[in-house]
């Protein structure tokens, strides 16, 4: 009997929610196990939770015997495990490009607005959060003028939707002018119709809160 999969999350994280969305693409069932970033002080901050994650963050993935933290080298993981269907074109530069789109979202705006970096903040966390986005999201809608199709890269789904999507929940939670970034938005609203981006919304997992449900 395989072993159960298990994804420690939290249903409005952003790199929580590329998971899950691998996770229904790749159409590999798991348990879902709510780790509450605020409630009791942070529950990832328990020593239960530390022995899983040292940074004590979301996700975690238990899978094949395997511990696996950090949304990008999991959903590699994922990516070689279960190799269809895709989600990095055949080609080195086809690949490049999507990691570093990937990566323009997970390492250039996503961080500077964590909740660790806004409690530090302070006052002014939304203003400061609203910035990081909006200097990124021109970055990121300048390349997807030139490397978008449907989707971020062509018309076929790859890692870098799996990153847009969830920026997009956070950039309309910090109350970004939508605007300025046409081509974020029609990517964006294409790949909501998507099965696997629906499963896997913050608007309907087991740890939603019901006034933020989808209805």
């Amino acid at each position: 009997m395989a072993e159960k999969v298990i994804l420690y999350n939290y249903f409005r994280s952003s790199a929580s929610w590329r998971v899950r969305i691998a996770l229904a693409i790749k159409d590999i069932k798991y348990e879902y196990k709510a780790v509450h970033l605020v409630k009791d002080g942070g529950q990832q901050h328990s020593e239960e939770y530390k022995r899983l994650n040292p940074m004590e963050q979301v996700p975690t993935l238990v899978i094949d015997g395997h511990t696996l933290t950090q949304s990008l080298p999991i959903i590699e993981y994922l990516e070689e495990r279960n190799p269809e269907p895709p989600l990095l074109p055949k080609d080195s530069f086809g690949r490049a490009q999507v990691r570093a789109l990937s990566e323009l979202i997970n390492s250039g705006i996503q961080p500077l607005q964590n909740l660790i970096v806004l409690e530090k903040v302070g006052d002014g966390k939304e203003e400061w959060a609203r910035s990081f986005i909006v200097k990124g999201f021109h970055a990121l809608e300048t390349l997807l003028k030139q490397t978008s199709g449907k989707y971020s890269y062509g018309d076929t789904v790859t890692m870098a939707d799996l990153c847009l999507v969830p920026q997009m929940f956070a950039a309309k939670r910090f109350k970004v002018d939508l605007e300025p970034f046409p081509t974020i938005c029609r990517v964006h609203d294409a790949l909501a119709e998507l099965s696997a981006f629906k499963a896997a919304d913050a608007s309907n997992q087991p740890d939603t809160p019901d006034e933020l449900r989808s209805t």
